[in-house]
């Protein structure tokens, strides 16, 4: 059978399946009345004009949520992607980006929210040369952004430990939490500071740091902050610093309400939440 195959150039799984089939089948695949994509190309434009920066995979899950809300039969990815394609809606494709050389073995994300809490801090340039600093906490399981801070001047360690009882305040209200939470940064001077190291560990955080010269072992810190300055700078209006800081609550709770998160099933961190709360509640 293989030298046939090999000689007919065929596939020997195909052969098999073909060799399986009764006397009455059928291909009906060339029966199938196609799809009216008029419909779908209206709700796919709509996402994209609003979110220039989202894929077929991200603008099909928010179709997908709009109609399952409608109750109206959901999209496949793969058609989004043909409709998409068709209609010259997709991104164009990024081959510049150079091949990441770095050696990590750890991982970053944990299977269980409030376990380990990771956190970075980024900067967005005004058009006047004014500067936004801002600092973030992210779970490293549901991927919501928990707290963030943001100033015009430097990010230090009075801001880093604010953000940090913001963040327990965030998940525990006014109580400690009931085990410790891995709070996971890079070397910067705000996160390694002895008042920053003290204060986490006084609150219930246990403060890790990354390996030096390894940003990638706080990758998820990272992609988020790829993401961020993707899907949300790049559509603010820049003009100044008060414009940027007045924007960004918005963009964070779009992030955590809306934003489709490939990790999470393309559910928000917030819905990914919300639906592991549901499935963990014992039944009655």
């Amino acid at each position: 059978m293989k030298p046939v195959c090999q000689a007919l150039g065929v596939a020997r799984s195909h052969v098999m399946n073909k060799l399986k089939r009764p006397p009455s089948w059928q291909d009906r695949r060339k029966e199938r009345t196609p799809a009216d994509d008029a419909q779908l190309v209206q709700e796919l434009r709509g996402v994209v004009v609003e979110l220039q920066s989202y894929g077929y995979r991200r603008a099909c899950a928010l179709v997908n949520r709009e109609r399952d809300a409608a109750g109206a039969d959901r999209v496949n990815a793969k058609r989004a992607y043909r409709v998409m394609r068709d209609n010259g809606l997709l991104l164009r494709r990024h081959t510049g980006r150079p091949i990441d050389t770095r050696g990590h073995d750890g991982k970053v994300a944990v299977n269980q929210s409030d376990k380990r809490w990771c956190s970075d801090g980024f900067e967005i340039t005004c058009d006047n040369k004014q500067k936004v600093r801002v600092a973030f906490s992210l779970d490293c399981c549901d991927r919501e952004a928990i707290s963030w801070v943001a100033t015009t001047g430097g990010l230090d360690a009075n801001m880093i430990c604010d953000l940090m009882i913001e963040s327990v305040e965030s998940r525990f209200g006014g109580h400690m939490p009931s085990r410790p939470v891995e709070w996971l940064t890079d070397n910067g001077s705000p996160y390694v500071a002895r008042q920053t190291q003290r204060f986490a560990r006084d609150i219930g955080l246990v403060p890790l740091t990354t390996p030096i010269s390894s940003p990638q072992s706080n990758g998820m810190a990272e992609s988020f902050v790829k993401t961020f300055k993707r899907d949300y700078v790049t559509r603010m209006d820049l003009s100044n610093a008060s414009a940027v800081i007045a924007q960004l609550p918005a963009a964070f709770e779009h992030y955590n309400e809306v934003h489709p998160h490939s990790a999470l099933r393309m559910k928000s961190p917030r819905m990914f939440r919300r639906h592991a709360e549901r499935h963990s509640q014992p039944s009655n």
